[in-house]
Formats: C-alpha cells, structure tokens, sequence
C-alpha cells in the first residue's frame, strides 16, 4: 500500500476537519507515494519510539500526539523534536499524527466502553456531524459523560479506573467514602472539561494533568476528581489503531509500541 491510501481509510474514518482549530494533524514529515509495508503505532514519537521504528524496519509511523506542534521554523540536530525528524526522514519513514480527531470520533467512547458506562453523550460538544446513512445531525466532541447502573464508592470507582487503563495508581480529589454513579470521562488533559462536567451534573471526572487549585476547586464545587494520568488513558489509542489497520491493511504488517508508563511515583 502506498501511504497516501493508509491517510486516506484513515481520514474516511477520523476526518481531519474533526481536529480541534489549534491541533497538527496528517501527515507531518515524509512522502505519501511511500510504500508501506509495515506500520508502527505509539502514543508520542518519543527517542526510544523513533529508534524501535527503525530498528523493525517500519515504513509509517502513526502516533496520537504530533511531534510537531508549534511552528518550526528550522529542523536540525540540534534541537531534539529536529533530531527526531532528521532520523525518520534519513530513513524514509512517513511520519503520520491523529489527535483531537481522534478523540473526537473514538477515544471518550472507546474509554467509556472499557469502564462500561451506559447512556452516554458528548461531554463538550465541539460541533455536529451529519450521519451518512440518515442524513441526521448529532453532536461531537472532546469526552463522554454516562453512568453506572448502581452507585460505588469514589474509592471502588478508582479500583475500577485502574483495572479498566491498567494503571498502576490514581490521585483523587474528593472524598473516598462518597457515593458516585455519574462519570465524566476525558482521555488527557481534562482541565478544560471541569466546567462542562459540573453542568451536566457530573459526581466524578476521570482524566489526567489536574493541579493542586484546579482539584481542590472542583471538590468545593461538589466535583471529585480521578487524575489517571495522561498517558494514564490514552494510551488505549495503541491497541485500537494496530487492531483497525491490522483489520483495514491485512497485507500489512502492524506493530506497536509497548505501554510504558512515562514516570514512576516513589
């Protein structure tokens, strides 16, 4: 397959225009007439990830968080985010990012799945889609709020955040011994949901990069907090997207990062 028609099942599913405005998404260093033969799938272009691409031969790198964020205005080998490109294009390795038009159209729900809540919706609604089939407009966005049929302690909806990401630990604000059947979910950084999430009645928010202020706030605001972490969650994007290419490309080979938590609390 050639690269260009990788993007193309890729956007057919999660368009670009799904994005938030500020995001980089695409193809952000290489050549769409590459040939691929094999992918690699990894939540950030990181040192170790670049390396492993390389050392499996992989033709296309394809990560949730872009490399290129900001604008560069120069790409040399002396800056790490340019020593990175440098290596991917000295290889001849297309370099492909999907974020918030990803979380748009899968990653609240895939999440919401894997904690098994029920009737669901938008937590912040970004804008409206028409379904194909229907020609009906629904709404999308940034998270999903829903519910557990039965109310659980915030301490038992830890337990259950951890099982479902399988992360190690959690930082909660709020107290353990507190009944809540109400989830707002928000895969990374979900500061900016705090506000939709007390609107919609939410009793806990699970996310990840909350601060001191922003979580004893929300606890004053009857709002507990599960800060899972930002590769706490997402990471669930690896496995997703190696089963959807593998299934899309099955003459093409899919590999995928190892989940590897980027710090460790001692």
């Amino acid at each position: 397959m050639l690269c260009k028609e990788i993007m193309e099942k890729i956007e057919n599913v999660y368009p670009k225009d799904a994005a938030l405005s500020w995001d980089n998404v695409g193809l952000l260093a290489g050549r769409d007439d590459k040939e691929v033969r094999k992918i690699y799938v990894a939540l950030d272009a990181t040192d170790e990830v670049v390396e492993d691409v390389i050392c499996q031969k992989a033709d296309m790198l394809v990560t949730h968080h872009p490399l290129i964020f900001g604008g560069m205005k120069q790409i040399n080998n002396r800056d790490f985010i340019g020593r990175r490109l440098l290596q991917l294009l000295g290889n001849d390795i297309s370099y492909y990012a999907m974020h918030t038009n990803y979380d748009v159209c899968r990653m609240a729900e895939l999440a919401g799945n894997l904690l098994g809540l029920n009737d669901t919706e938008v937590l912040d609604v970004t804008g409206m889609r028409i379904q194909p089939e229907t020609g009906e407009e629904y709404p999308e966005g940034i998270g999903e709020i829903g519910s557990w049929q039965k109310p659980v302690t915030l301490k038992e909806c830890c337990d259950r955040v951890k099982k479902a990401y399988g992360v190690p630990q959690v930082k909660v604000f709020g107290d353990l011994a507190q009944q809540v059947s109400r989830i707002a979910l928000c895969p990374g950084s979900g500061k900016s949901v705090i506000t939709q999430s007390l609107a919609k009645k939410a009793d806990v928010l699970i996310t990840g990069d909350i601060d001191h202020h922003e979580g004893i706030d929300a606890v004053a605001q009857e709002l507990a907090i599960i800060d899972a972490g930002h590769y706490g969650v997402e990471h669930i994007f690896i496995e997703d997207m190696k089963n959807y290419l593998q299934e899309a490309f099955p003459q093409t080979a899919v590999i995928s990062a190892a989940i590897h938590h980027p710090f460790t609390v001692v």
